[in-house]
C-alpha cells in the first residue's frame, strides 16, 4: 500500500511531530475509515493531491513562537474553505490554528500536562451535549485570543464550572470571583469555516470520551463514510507489487521469524509465486532455539521455501567491542544488506538473473519512530530509534526495498496474516527486534556468554508466561541484560553475579504501552527459576515503566 493508491483518502492526518500521531491514524481507521498520515510542512500541492474530506493537524513537541516551528503551507485555509475541507487542529494543531489566523498564544503560567477534567458547552457543532469529562492534556502554551469567527466551546476545570452555556465567558464562583477565565480554553470552533481544535488529546486512552469525539465529529459533522476494510489491502498490494515487479524479475524476501516478514513475505508470494525467494539469516543475535523453530514453521506449515544462512560469526565480529545502540543498529543492518546482496550474487549464478528486489516486513510504527530530527530537511519529528529496515539501510544498496506493511500497523498485520491464512500460532507470537538480543544487551554483545544468558533468562521468562495462559494477554515480554553486576548470596556463599531485567507490556501497537500487572506469586516463581537455573545470574528486576516515557526496548 503506497501514497499513489489513496489519492481519495478520507482522512488526512498532517503530522508536527507528536508521539501520539500514529494513534489518530490508528483510531480512525477502527471505525473503518482509512486514515493516512503525511508531514505537517508537506507543500499545499501533497496536501491537496489526497483529495480528503477531512484534515487533522496533530500536536507536536513545539511552541508557535519558535523560529522553526512548522506551519501550515501558505493558501492552506483558502485551499480548506474553497473545497469544503474539514479541519480539526489538535493541541499544537489548535494553537496552529488560532496564530496563523489572527488569534493569539502565549506561554501559560501553569502547564497542563497528564489528565484534566474539562467541561464542554452546550449548543457547540462539536459536542452533542454539554458534559464534564476527563482528557490529557500536554501543552506548555494557550490560547488567550480567538480569531474572528470562532467560538470557545470547552474549558479546563481547575476551577469549578458549573451549567457551561456556550460563549459564557464571565460566570462567577460562589465567592463572586470571575473564575472562568482562569481555566485554559479546551476546545474551539468556527462551525461556518468548518473549523474545529481540542487542546487535548482525543486519541489517547487516558481520554475516556475521546473515541466517542472522534465518531462523532467524522460521521455527524463531517459525515464521512465507513467503507474501508482491511481485505481491500490485499487487493491493493498484490496489485501494487505487480505493477512494480516486472513479469520476469525476482525478488529476495528478508525473512526474520517474526510477524511481519512472514506476511509480507505471503503477500509477494501471493502476487509473483515461485519469483520469490526468501532467506533467514542466523546473526547470532536470535532467541534461544529460534533457528530451529523458525525454519520447521516456514517449510511445514507456510510451504515457503527458504535458504538458511549461517551469519553468526560475521555479525559478532563486527560488532566486539561496540556499546552505543545506534551503531550497534546500523553495523547490523549494513550487514544484513551484506548478506542479501551475497545470496542475490549467488541466485544470479543459478537464475542467470539477478534479482532486484528486497521485500521487508517494516510496519508503519517503524516508519515513525524513525523519522530524523528537526533541520534535517526531510521532517521535523524527533528520531527515538533507527530501525535496520528504516535507517540503517546503506546508501549504496544494491536492492530496490518492496514494504508492502509500511503503513499498517501490527494488529493489523495480524488481521491481515489471518485472511492469508498464516497460522495462528505464528500469528500470535511477540514481536522481535530486527537487530535482535543486541537490543536487549546494554553494553557489548560479545563480552563473556551475555547472550547465552540472556537465552535461557528469556526461555524461562517466555516459557513461563505461556505455561500460565497469559501469553495472549502480553503484547511483548522479554528478558534484558544490564550489564550490572550485584553482591548476592547463593549457596551460603558471596556472590558478585549478574542482574537480569524482565519486561512485560500490553499495546494496541507498540507505539504507546503499559507493563503487565503480573501476579506477585508469578514473579517470585520466574525470579526463583532464573537464579537457581542460570549460571552468572543473583538478582531479577521487573520494569514497570510506560511508553512513553521509556521505549519498549532498553538499549
Amino acid at each position: 500500500m503506497d501514497l499513489e493508491s489513496h489519492k481519495n483518502t478520507q482522512v488526512l492526518i498532517l503530522d508536527f511531530g507528536s508521539q501520539y500521531t500514529h494513534l489518530i491514524t490508528r483510531r480512525i481507521r477502527k471505525l473503518s475509515v482509512f486514515s493516512l498520515c503525511i508531514s505537517g510542512t508537506s507543500s499545499l500541492e501533497a496536501i491537496a493531491e489526497h483529495n480528503s474530506r477531512v484534515i487533522i493537524l496533530s500536536g507536536g513537541p513545539h511552541s508557535v513562537h519558535l523560529d522553526g516551528a512548522p506551519w501550515l503551507p501558505r493558501g492552506f485555509f483558502e485551499y480548506v474553505e474553497e473545497n469544503g475541507v474539514f479541519v480539526l487542529g489538535i493541541c499544537y494543531g489548535l494553537q496552529l490554528i488560532v496564530e496563523m489566523l489572527g488569534g493569539e498564544v502565549k506561554a501559560a503560567k501553569s502547564s497542563e500536562y497528564g489528565r484534566m477534567n474539562i467541561g464542554t458547552y452546550e449548543g457547540s457543532v462539536l459536542f452533542d451535549k454539554a458534559m464534564e469529562q476527563q482528557v490529557w492534556m500536554s501543552h506548555g502554551d494557550e490560547v488567550i485570543r480567538l480569531p474572528e469567527g470562532f467560538s470557545v466551546i470547552g474549558r479546563s476545570k481547575r476551577n469549578s464550572i458549573d451549567s457551561l452555556k456556550k460563549n459564557e465567558m464571565g460566570t462567577l464562583n460562589q465567592n463572586g470571583v470571575d473564575c472562568l477565565h482562569e481555566n485554559t480554553i479546551a476546545a474551539i470552533e468556527n462551525p461556518s469555516k468548518r473549523i474545529f481544535g481540542l487542546q487535548y488529546h482525543p486519541e489517547v486512552t487516558h481520554s475516556p470520551k475521546g473515541m466517542e469525539t472522534l465518531q462523532y465529529f467524522l460521521f455527524e459533522v463531517c459525515k464521512v463514510t465507513a467503507d474501508w476494510e482491511l481485505k481491500d489491502v490485499l487487493i491493493d498490494e498484490i496489485k501494487t507489487v505487480n505493477n512494480e515487479v516486472g513479469p520476469e524479475d525476482h525478488v529476495i524476501c528478508a525473512l526474520s521469524g517474526g510477524v511481519d516478514s512472514t506476511v509480507a513475505a505471503t503477500i509477494v508470494h501471493e502476487a509473483i509465486g515461485d519469483r520469490l525467494h526468501c532467506v533467514f539469516v542466523d546473526n547470532g543475535l536470535l532467541r534461544f532455539q529460534e533457528k530451529e523453530h523458525v525454519m520447521s514453521t516456514f517449510q511445514a506449515d507456510l510451504h515457503l521455501s527458504v535458504t538458511c544462512v549461517d551469519a553468526t560469526d560475521r555479525f559478532l565480529s563486527k560488532l566486539k567491542g561496540v556499546v552505543e545502540p545506534e551503531m550497534k543498529r546500523k553495523i547490523i543492518g549494513k550487514e544484513f544488506i551484506s548478506i542479501f546482496d551475497d545470496f542475490a550474487h549467488e541466485l544470479e549464478q543459478k537464475l542467470g538473473r539477478k534479482p532486484t528486489f528486497l521485500v521487508q516486513g517494516t510496519l508503519y510504527p517503524d516508519v515513525i519512530e524513525s523519522c530524523p530530527p528537526p533541520g534535517s530537511g526531510r521532517t521535523h519529528s524527533h528520531t527515538i530509534k533507527s530501525h535496520h529496515n528504516v535507517g540503517g539501510l546503506p546508501k549504496d544498496m544494491k536492492l530496490k526495498l518492496i514494504e508492502p506493511l509500511k503503513l499498517l500497523f501490527k494488529d493489523e498485520v495480524r488481521e491481515l496474516g489471518g485472511i492469508l491464512h498464516v497460522p495462528q500460532g505464528f500469528l500470535k507470537r511477540h514481536p522481535f527486534p530486527g537487530p535482535g538480543l543486541a537490543v536487549r544487551v546494554i553494553g557489548d554483545v560479545t563480552e563473556g556468554n551475555v547472550l547465552d544468558t540472556l537465552r535461557q533468562v528469556d526461555h524461562i521468562f517466555v516459557e513461563a508466561i505461556k505455561q500460565a495462559g497469559i501469553y495472549d494477554s502480553i503484547w511483548q515480554a522479554f528478558a534484558v541484560f544490564p550489564n550490572i553486576r550485584t553482591v548476592g548470596v547463593q549457596g551460603d556463599q558471596r556472590t558478585h553475579s549478574h542482574v537480569v531485567a524482565l519486561r512485560a507490556i500490553t499495546s494496541e501497537d507498540g507505539m504507546t504501552a503499559d507493563w503487565y500487572n503480573f501476579d506477585p506469586k508469578f514473579l517470585q516463581y520466574v525470579s526463583s527459576k532464573i537464579c537457581n537455573e542460570v549460571q552468572g545470574v543473583n538478582r531479577v528486576v521487573y520494569d514497570i515503566t510506560s511508553k512513553p516515557p521509556s521505549t519498549v526496548e532498553w538499549e
